[in-house]
Protein backbone atom coordinates (compact mmCIF):
# COMPACT_ATOMS: atom_id res chain seq x y z
CA UNK A 1 0.00 0.00 0.00
CA UNK A 2 0.75 3.45 -0.76
CA UNK A 3 -0.51 7.33 0.18
CA UNK A 4 -0.23 9.82 -1.50
CA UNK A 5 -0.26 13.33 -0.93
CA UNK A 6 -2.34 16.58 -2.39
CA UNK A 7 -0.39 19.56 -2.88
CA UNK A 8 -1.42 20.89 0.31
CA UNK A 9 0.73 18.28 1.70
CA UNK A 10 -2.07 16.11 3.46
CA UNK A 11 -1.93 12.74 3.49
CA UNK A 12 -4.44 11.17 1.03
CA UNK A 13 -6.39 7.98 1.31
CA UNK A 14 -4.80 4.82 -0.48
CA UNK A 15 -6.98 4.01 -3.46
CA UNK A 16 -4.41 0.90 -4.33
CA UNK A 17 -6.11 -1.10 -1.75
CA UNK A 18 -9.00 -1.19 -3.15
CA UNK A 19 -8.14 -3.09 -6.66
CA UNK A 20 -9.22 -7.01 -7.25
CA UNK A 21 -5.83 -9.30 -7.47
CA UNK A 22 -5.24 -10.57 -11.10
CA UNK A 23 -6.25 -14.41 -12.00
CA UNK A 24 -3.49 -16.03 -14.24
CA UNK A 25 -5.24 -19.10 -14.26
CA UNK A 26 -7.79 -18.18 -16.59
CA UNK A 27 -5.57 -15.92 -19.03
CA UNK A 28 -3.61 -19.27 -19.47
CA UNK A 29 -7.09 -21.04 -20.26
CA UNK A 30 -8.09 -18.89 -23.05
CA UNK A 31 -4.07 -19.37 -24.15
CA UNK A 32 -4.45 -23.30 -24.04
CA UNK A 33 -8.03 -22.55 -26.32
CA UNK A 34 -6.59 -20.38 -28.60
CA UNK A 35 -3.70 -22.83 -29.12
CA UNK A 36 -5.80 -25.92 -29.33
CA UNK A 37 -8.13 -24.23 -31.81
CA UNK A 38 -5.12 -23.20 -34.01
CA UNK A 39 -2.78 -25.98 -33.79
CA UNK A 40 -5.53 -28.21 -36.24
CA UNK A 41 -5.75 -25.54 -38.71
CA UNK A 42 -2.17 -25.05 -38.49
CA UNK A 43 -1.78 -28.65 -39.33
CA UNK A 44 -4.05 -29.32 -41.96
CA UNK A 45 -3.00 -26.12 -43.80
CA UNK A 46 0.47 -27.64 -43.51
CA UNK A 47 -0.97 -31.25 -44.93
CA UNK A 48 -2.51 -29.33 -47.76
CA UNK A 49 0.19 -27.09 -49.01
CA UNK A 50 2.36 -30.64 -48.20
CA UNK A 51 0.07 -32.36 -50.72
CA UNK A 52 0.28 -29.76 -52.95
CA UNK A 53 3.79 -29.02 -52.96
CA UNK A 54 4.79 -32.94 -53.29
CA UNK A 55 2.50 -33.07 -56.34
CA UNK A 56 2.86 -29.69 -58.50
CA UNK A 57 6.52 -27.46 -59.61
CA UNK A 58 6.10 -24.08 -60.50
CA UNK A 59 7.87 -21.11 -62.02
CA UNK A 60 7.51 -17.74 -63.32
CA UNK A 61 10.60 -18.15 -65.37
CA UNK A 62 8.74 -18.88 -68.57
CA UNK A 63 7.11 -17.05 -71.56
CA UNK A 64 5.37 -17.43 -74.75
CA UNK A 65 7.48 -18.24 -78.17
CA UNK A 66 5.93 -19.59 -81.45
CA UNK A 67 7.63 -19.53 -85.17
CA UNK A 68 8.48 -16.61 -86.64
CA UNK A 69 8.75 -16.86 -90.11
CA UNK A 70 10.87 -14.20 -91.96
CA UNK A 71 9.68 -13.30 -95.68
CA UNK A 72 12.38 -12.40 -97.65
CA UNK A 73 12.72 -11.83 -101.86
CA UNK A 74 14.69 -14.37 -103.73
CA UNK A 75 14.78 -12.06 -106.78
CA UNK A 76 16.52 -8.66 -107.53
CA UNK A 77 13.56 -7.10 -108.78
CA UNK A 78 11.14 -4.08 -107.66
CA UNK A 79 8.08 -4.60 -105.83
CA UNK A 80 4.73 -3.78 -107.63
CA UNK A 81 2.34 -4.29 -105.15
CA UNK A 82 2.01 -4.72 -101.45
CA UNK A 83 -1.03 -6.25 -100.20
CA UNK A 84 -0.70 -6.31 -96.01
CA UNK A 85 0.00 -4.13 -93.29
CA UNK A 86 1.58 -4.12 -89.98
CA UNK A 87 -0.53 -6.73 -87.59
CA UNK A 88 -2.55 -7.83 -90.34
CA UNK A 89 -3.56 -11.65 -90.34
CA UNK A 90 -3.01 -13.91 -93.04
CA UNK A 91 -3.84 -17.70 -93.87
CA UNK A 92 -0.94 -19.65 -95.36
CA UNK A 93 -0.46 -19.59 -98.78
CA UNK A 94 -1.95 -15.53 -99.30
CA UNK A 95 -0.17 -13.07 -101.48
CA UNK A 96 1.65 -10.66 -99.15
CA UNK A 97 4.18 -8.84 -102.11
CA UNK A 98 3.58 -8.87 -106.08
CA UNK A 99 7.49 -8.51 -108.04
CA UNK A 100 7.47 -6.84 -111.42
CA UNK A 101 7.19 -10.04 -113.34
CA UNK A 102 7.43 -8.48 -116.57
CA UNK A 103 10.97 -9.33 -117.13
CA UNK A 104 10.80 -13.07 -115.95
CA UNK A 105 7.86 -13.53 -118.20
CA UNK A 106 9.93 -12.49 -121.38
CA UNK A 107 12.59 -15.30 -120.07
CA UNK A 108 9.83 -17.59 -119.64
CA UNK A 109 8.46 -17.54 -123.54
CA UNK A 110 12.05 -17.54 -124.50
CA UNK A 111 12.60 -20.78 -122.62
CA UNK A 112 9.82 -22.35 -123.78
CA UNK A 113 9.95 -21.51 -127.41
CA UNK A 114 13.43 -22.68 -127.00
CA UNK A 115 11.92 -25.86 -125.47
CA UNK A 116 9.60 -26.22 -128.86
CA UNK A 117 12.70 -25.69 -131.06
CA UNK A 118 14.81 -28.47 -129.55
CA UNK A 119 11.85 -30.82 -129.16
CA UNK A 120 11.22 -30.25 -132.75
CA UNK A 121 15.16 -30.71 -133.29
CA UNK A 122 14.67 -33.95 -131.49
CA UNK A 123 11.76 -35.41 -133.41
CA UNK A 124 13.54 -34.75 -136.18
CA UNK A 125 16.60 -36.24 -135.45
CA UNK A 126 14.27 -39.51 -134.50
CA UNK A 127 12.76 -39.67 -138.17
CA UNK A 128 16.26 -39.36 -139.63
CA UNK A 129 17.04 -42.29 -137.68
CA UNK A 130 13.73 -44.20 -138.86
CA UNK A 131 14.40 -42.95 -142.77
CA UNK A 132 18.09 -44.01 -142.14
CA UNK A 133 17.64 -47.98 -140.85
CA UNK A 134 14.98 -48.13 -143.52
CA UNK A 135 17.06 -47.32 -145.77
CA UNK A 136 20.00 -49.24 -144.79
CA UNK A 137 18.12 -52.23 -144.81
CA UNK A 138 16.44 -51.92 -148.15
CA UNK A 139 20.12 -51.56 -148.96
CA UNK A 140 21.54 -54.41 -147.55
CA UNK A 141 18.81 -56.63 -148.88
CA UNK A 142 19.31 -54.62 -152.46
CA UNK A 143 23.21 -55.34 -152.41
CA UNK A 144 22.78 -58.72 -150.66
CA UNK A 145 20.33 -59.52 -154.12
CA UNK A 146 22.84 -57.78 -156.09
CA UNK A 147 25.65 -59.92 -154.75
CA UNK A 148 23.96 -63.08 -155.12
CA UNK A 149 22.49 -62.02 -158.75
CA UNK A 150 25.83 -61.24 -159.17
CA UNK A 151 27.55 -64.94 -157.70
CA UNK A 152 24.93 -66.53 -160.00
CA UNK A 153 25.89 -64.51 -163.36
CA UNK A 154 29.37 -65.60 -162.74
CA UNK A 155 28.85 -69.47 -163.21
CA UNK A 156 26.29 -68.76 -165.44
CA UNK A 157 28.96 -66.67 -167.62
CA UNK A 158 31.91 -69.42 -166.09
CA UNK A 159 29.50 -72.30 -168.12
CA UNK A 160 29.21 -70.13 -171.46
CA UNK A 161 32.92 -69.51 -171.03
CA UNK A 162 33.82 -73.29 -170.75
CA UNK A 163 30.97 -74.09 -173.32
CA UNK A 164 32.38 -71.64 -175.61
CA UNK A 165 35.67 -72.53 -175.32
CA UNK A 166 34.65 -76.70 -176.01
CA UNK A 167 33.12 -75.04 -179.67
CA UNK A 168 36.26 -73.92 -180.99
CA UNK A 169 38.52 -76.97 -180.82
CA UNK A 170 35.26 -78.62 -182.38
CA UNK A 171 34.66 -75.82 -185.21
CA UNK A 172 38.76 -75.93 -185.90
CA UNK A 173 38.48 -79.76 -186.28
CA UNK A 174 35.35 -78.86 -188.71
CA UNK A 175 37.59 -76.03 -190.84
CA UNK A 176 40.09 -78.84 -190.64
CA UNK A 177 37.57 -81.50 -192.14
CA UNK A 178 36.37 -78.69 -194.30
CA UNK A 179 39.94 -78.18 -195.66
CA UNK A 180 40.43 -81.48 -196.23
CA UNK A 181 37.55 -81.84 -198.47
CA UNK A 182 37.95 -78.99 -200.37
CA UNK A 183 41.76 -79.80 -201.26
CA UNK A 184 39.77 -83.09 -202.07
CA UNK A 185 37.54 -81.64 -204.22
CA UNK A 186 40.05 -79.29 -205.81
CA UNK A 187 41.90 -81.58 -207.11
CA UNK A 188 39.74 -84.29 -208.12
CA UNK A 189 38.13 -80.84 -209.95
CA UNK A 190 41.67 -79.70 -211.62
CA UNK A 191 42.14 -83.34 -212.71
CA UNK A 192 38.67 -84.08 -214.46
CA UNK A 193 39.53 -80.61 -216.18
CA UNK A 194 42.60 -81.48 -217.51
CA UNK A 195 41.21 -85.25 -218.28
CA UNK A 196 38.07 -83.32 -220.15
CA UNK A 197 40.33 -81.93 -222.77
CA UNK A 198 41.45 -85.05 -223.70
CA UNK A 199 37.91 -86.28 -223.83
CA UNK A 200 38.37 -88.95 -220.87
CA UNK A 201 35.68 -88.04 -219.46
CA UNK A 202 32.09 -86.29 -220.05
CA UNK A 203 31.55 -82.81 -219.37
CA UNK A 204 28.77 -83.91 -216.57
CA UNK A 205 31.58 -85.54 -214.98
CA UNK A 206 33.53 -81.96 -214.84
CA UNK A 207 30.59 -80.15 -214.03
CA UNK A 208 29.80 -82.31 -211.02
CA UNK A 209 33.74 -81.92 -209.78
CA UNK A 210 33.48 -78.31 -210.61
CA UNK A 211 29.95 -78.25 -208.13
CA UNK A 212 31.70 -80.22 -205.69
CA UNK A 213 34.77 -78.32 -205.26
CA UNK A 214 32.32 -75.16 -205.42
CA UNK A 215 30.42 -76.46 -202.51
CA UNK A 216 33.25 -77.52 -199.89
CA UNK A 217 34.75 -73.87 -200.87
CA UNK A 218 31.29 -72.58 -199.29
CA UNK A 219 31.82 -75.18 -196.94
CA UNK A 220 35.10 -74.57 -195.81
CA UNK A 221 34.49 -70.65 -195.42
CA UNK A 222 31.85 -72.03 -193.69
CA UNK A 223 33.96 -73.62 -191.43
CA UNK A 224 36.01 -70.67 -190.93
CA UNK A 225 33.32 -67.95 -189.73
CA UNK A 226 32.58 -71.22 -187.22
CA UNK A 227 35.70 -71.16 -186.31
CA UNK A 228 35.89 -67.19 -185.95
CA UNK A 229 32.27 -67.16 -184.27
CA UNK A 230 33.62 -69.76 -181.79
CA UNK A 231 36.72 -67.78 -180.67
CA UNK A 232 34.30 -64.24 -180.77
CA UNK A 233 32.00 -66.37 -178.22
CA UNK A 234 34.34 -67.48 -176.20
CA UNK A 235 35.82 -64.43 -175.89
CA UNK A 236 32.29 -62.75 -175.40
CA UNK A 237 32.49 -65.42 -172.39
CA UNK A 238 35.07 -64.39 -171.29
CA UNK A 239 34.61 -60.68 -170.87
CA UNK A 240 31.06 -61.72 -169.66
CA UNK A 241 32.85 -63.25 -166.77
CA UNK A 242 35.00 -60.31 -166.13
CA UNK A 243 31.94 -58.09 -166.22
CA UNK A 244 29.88 -60.40 -163.87
CA UNK A 245 32.84 -60.37 -162.03
CA UNK A 246 32.77 -56.40 -161.75
CA UNK A 247 29.06 -56.42 -161.21
CA UNK A 248 30.21 -58.67 -157.98
CA UNK A 249 32.61 -56.51 -156.84
CA UNK A 250 29.99 -53.28 -157.04
CA UNK A 251 27.51 -55.71 -155.45
CA UNK A 252 30.11 -56.37 -152.57
CA UNK A 253 30.29 -52.39 -153.00
CA UNK A 254 26.91 -51.91 -152.30
CA UNK A 255 26.76 -54.49 -149.71
CA UNK A 256 29.34 -52.13 -147.88
CA UNK A 257 27.80 -48.94 -149.14
CA UNK A 258 24.91 -50.32 -146.86
CA UNK A 259 26.83 -51.27 -144.19
CA UNK A 260 28.33 -47.34 -143.96
CA UNK A 261 24.36 -46.80 -143.96
CA UNK A 262 23.87 -48.86 -140.85
CA UNK A 263 26.58 -46.49 -139.36
CA UNK A 264 25.27 -43.53 -140.53
CA UNK A 265 21.96 -44.68 -137.89
CA UNK A 266 23.93 -45.04 -135.68
CA UNK A 267 25.37 -41.62 -135.99
CA UNK A 268 21.68 -40.61 -136.26
CA UNK A 269 21.18 -42.17 -133.32
CA UNK A 270 23.76 -40.30 -131.22
CA UNK A 271 22.66 -37.39 -133.01
CA UNK A 272 18.94 -37.68 -131.07
CA UNK A 273 20.72 -38.50 -127.96
CA UNK A 274 22.55 -34.80 -128.19
CA UNK A 275 18.89 -33.49 -128.89
CA UNK A 276 17.35 -35.56 -126.22
CA UNK A 277 20.01 -33.85 -123.88
CA UNK A 278 18.97 -30.14 -125.53
CA UNK A 279 15.38 -31.06 -124.73
CA UNK A 280 16.30 -31.87 -121.24
CA UNK A 281 18.30 -28.74 -120.90
CA UNK A 282 15.67 -26.78 -122.58
CA UNK A 283 13.40 -27.99 -120.34
CA UNK A 284 15.68 -27.47 -116.89
CA UNK A 285 15.11 -23.82 -118.01
CA UNK A 286 11.68 -23.73 -118.54
CA UNK A 287 11.41 -24.96 -115.29
CA UNK A 288 13.46 -22.49 -114.20
CA UNK A 289 12.16 -19.71 -115.62
CA UNK A 290 8.47 -20.76 -114.74
CA UNK A 291 9.92 -21.18 -110.97
CA UNK A 292 11.72 -17.90 -111.29
CA UNK A 293 8.42 -16.20 -112.52
CA UNK A 294 6.58 -17.56 -109.22
CA UNK A 295 8.89 -15.96 -107.08
CA UNK A 296 7.58 -12.61 -108.18
CA UNK A 297 4.58 -13.72 -105.95
CA UNK A 298 5.78 -13.87 -102.24
CA UNK A 299 2.92 -16.03 -100.04
CA UNK A 300 3.12 -16.91 -96.80
CA UNK A 301 4.30 -19.70 -95.57
CA UNK A 302 1.98 -20.38 -92.54
CA UNK A 303 -0.89 -18.62 -90.69
CA UNK A 304 -0.08 -15.71 -88.41
CA UNK A 305 0.06 -12.14 -88.51
CA UNK A 306 2.13 -9.77 -90.07
CA UNK A 307 5.35 -7.86 -88.26
CA UNK A 308 8.46 -5.98 -88.88
CA UNK A 309 6.80 -4.99 -92.39
CA UNK A 310 9.57 -3.08 -93.84
CA UNK A 311 8.21 -2.63 -97.54
CA UNK A 312 6.19 -0.32 -99.63
CA UNK A 313 5.55 -0.52 -103.65
CA UNK A 314 8.08 0.65 -105.49
CA UNK A 315 11.08 -0.96 -103.52
CA UNK A 316 13.86 -1.80 -105.07
CA UNK A 317 14.61 -5.49 -103.50
CA UNK A 318 17.36 -7.89 -103.48
CA UNK A 319 17.69 -11.69 -103.25
CA UNK A 320 17.74 -12.05 -98.98
CA UNK A 321 16.22 -8.87 -98.02
CA UNK A 322 14.02 -9.25 -94.95
CA UNK A 323 10.83 -7.71 -96.41
CA UNK A 324 8.10 -8.82 -93.00
CA UNK A 325 7.96 -11.39 -90.62
CA UNK A 326 4.66 -13.70 -90.09
CA UNK A 327 4.07 -14.35 -86.73
CA UNK A 328 2.39 -18.47 -86.58
CA UNK A 329 -0.90 -18.69 -85.10
CA UNK A 330 0.66 -21.63 -83.47
CA UNK A 331 2.11 -20.43 -79.99
CA UNK A 332 3.35 -22.93 -77.09
CA UNK A 333 5.16 -21.95 -73.82
CA UNK A 334 8.58 -22.38 -72.83
CA UNK A 335 9.01 -22.49 -68.94
CA UNK A 336 13.05 -23.14 -67.44
CA UNK A 337 12.51 -25.36 -64.37
CA UNK A 338 14.60 -25.88 -61.85
CA UNK A 339 16.71 -28.97 -62.71
CA UNK A 340 16.38 -30.16 -58.84
CA UNK A 341 12.17 -29.61 -60.15
CA UNK A 342 12.43 -32.44 -63.32
CA UNK A 343 12.71 -35.72 -60.65
CA UNK A 344 8.80 -36.67 -61.49
CA UNK A 345 7.93 -34.26 -64.40
CA UNK A 346 7.01 -36.61 -67.83
CA UNK A 347 5.82 -35.35 -71.56
CA UNK A 348 1.79 -35.61 -70.84
CA UNK A 349 1.63 -34.51 -67.50
CA UNK A 350 -0.68 -30.95 -67.21
CA UNK A 351 0.09 -27.62 -66.21
CA UNK A 352 -1.74 -24.16 -65.11
CA UNK A 353 -0.61 -21.40 -67.06
CA UNK A 354 -0.84 -17.90 -65.93
CA UNK A 355 -0.14 -15.05 -68.51
CA UNK A 356 0.56 -11.96 -66.92
CA UNK A 357 -1.29 -9.86 -69.38
CA UNK A 358 -4.27 -11.49 -68.32
CA UNK A 359 -4.16 -12.57 -64.85
CA UNK A 360 -7.70 -13.31 -64.45
CA UNK A 361 -8.24 -15.79 -66.98
CA UNK A 362 -6.94 -19.30 -66.27
CA UNK A 363 -4.94 -21.03 -69.18
CA UNK A 364 -4.20 -24.92 -69.33
CA UNK A 365 -1.57 -26.34 -71.12
CA UNK A 366 0.40 -29.82 -70.90
CA UNK A 367 3.80 -30.83 -71.50
CA UNK A 368 5.39 -31.67 -74.47
CA UNK A 369 9.00 -32.21 -74.13
CA UNK A 370 12.09 -31.39 -72.44
CA UNK A 371 15.14 -29.56 -73.89
CA UNK A 372 18.33 -31.89 -74.80
CA UNK A 373 20.46 -29.44 -72.60
CA UNK A 374 20.66 -26.91 -70.22
CA UNK A 375 20.46 -23.08 -70.94
CA UNK A 376 23.85 -23.14 -70.64
CA UNK A 377 24.88 -25.86 -72.69
CA UNK A 378 23.46 -23.66 -75.64
CA UNK A 379 24.83 -20.40 -74.25
CA UNK A 380 27.24 -18.15 -76.73
CA UNK A 381 29.96 -18.88 -74.33
CA UNK A 382 28.88 -22.07 -72.60
CA UNK A 383 30.72 -22.36 -69.12
CA UNK A 384 33.90 -25.02 -68.87
CA UNK A 385 33.65 -26.47 -65.55
CA UNK A 386 37.27 -28.15 -66.00
CA UNK A 387 38.92 -24.25 -65.64
CA UNK A 388 39.21 -21.96 -62.99
CA UNK A 389 37.24 -22.39 -59.66
CA UNK A 390 34.26 -24.41 -59.35
CA UNK A 391 31.08 -23.35 -58.03
CA UNK A 392 28.20 -25.56 -58.38
CA UNK A 393 25.08 -23.48 -59.60
CA UNK A 394 21.51 -25.14 -59.98
CA UNK A 395 20.86 -25.48 -64.06
CA UNK A 396 17.72 -24.57 -65.98
CA UNK A 397 16.61 -26.88 -68.69
CA UNK A 398 13.91 -25.56 -70.91
CA UNK A 399 10.34 -27.14 -70.78
CA UNK A 400 7.58 -27.33 -74.22
CA UNK A 401 4.33 -26.75 -72.39
CA UNK A 402 1.50 -26.76 -75.32
CA UNK A 403 -1.66 -24.42 -74.98
CA UNK A 404 -5.44 -26.50 -74.61
CA UNK A 405 -7.35 -24.99 -77.56
CA UNK A 406 -10.08 -24.67 -75.09
CA UNK A 407 -8.85 -22.46 -72.89
CA UNK A 408 -7.39 -20.16 -75.54
CA UNK A 409 -10.93 -19.45 -77.15
CA UNK A 410 -11.03 -15.51 -77.87
CA UNK A 411 -7.75 -14.80 -76.89
CA UNK A 412 -5.82 -16.45 -80.03
CA UNK A 413 -5.38 -12.87 -81.27
CA UNK A 414 -4.48 -11.42 -78.21
CA UNK A 415 -1.63 -14.04 -77.09
CA UNK A 416 1.72 -13.10 -78.61
CA UNK A 417 5.22 -14.50 -78.16
CA UNK A 418 7.48 -12.60 -75.41
CA UNK A 419 4.66 -12.40 -73.26
CA UNK A 420 5.79 -13.39 -69.36
CA UNK A 421 4.09 -16.51 -67.94
CA UNK A 422 3.66 -18.63 -64.55
CA UNK A 423 3.56 -22.34 -64.89
CA UNK A 424 2.19 -24.92 -62.43
CA UNK A 425 2.90 -28.22 -63.46
CA UNK A 426 0.62 -31.12 -62.02
CA UNK A 427 2.64 -34.34 -61.66
CA UNK A 428 0.43 -36.40 -60.95
CA UNK A 429 -1.67 -35.97 -63.91
CA UNK A 430 -1.25 -37.35 -67.39
CA UNK A 431 -2.80 -37.37 -70.71
CA UNK A 432 -0.21 -38.41 -73.10
CA UNK A 433 -3.05 -39.13 -75.81
CA UNK A 434 -5.83 -36.99 -76.39
CA UNK A 435 -4.56 -33.54 -76.03
CA UNK A 436 -1.32 -33.83 -76.78
CA UNK A 437 -2.48 -35.62 -80.63
CA UNK A 438 -4.68 -32.66 -80.44
CA UNK A 439 -2.13 -30.17 -80.69
CA UNK A 440 0.83 -32.00 -82.85
CA UNK A 441 -2.05 -32.13 -85.60
CA UNK A 442 -2.81 -28.51 -85.16
CA UNK A 443 1.63 -28.48 -85.40
CA UNK A 444 1.55 -30.21 -88.67
CA UNK A 445 -1.90 -28.38 -90.24
CA UNK A 446 0.04 -24.54 -89.83
CA UNK A 447 3.36 -25.38 -90.47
Amino acid sequence: MTAQLDKAGDQKVDTTAAEPPVDHSKRRKWLLIGILIALPILLIAGALWWSYASTHQDSDDAYVTGHTHEISARLNDTVSKVYVQDNDHVVAGQLLVELDPKDFQDRLDESAAALHVADDQRDSAATSVKYAKTNAAALETSAQGAVTSAEANILKAKASLVEAQADVPESIAKLGEANAKLTKSGLDYHRYAAVWKQGAVTTSQKDSARSDFRVTTSEQLAAEQEVARAKARALQAQEQVKASRAQLQQAEGQLQLSGAAGVQTEVNKKDVIVKASSVEQSTASFKDAKVQLSYCQITSPVSGRIGKKAVESGDRVEPGQALMAVVSDYLWVVANFKETQLERMRPGQYANLRIDAFPNHKFRGVVESFSPGSGANFALLPSDNATGNFTKIVQRVPVKILFDPSTTKGFERLIVPGMSVVVTVDLKSSDTTNMLARERTKDVDVR
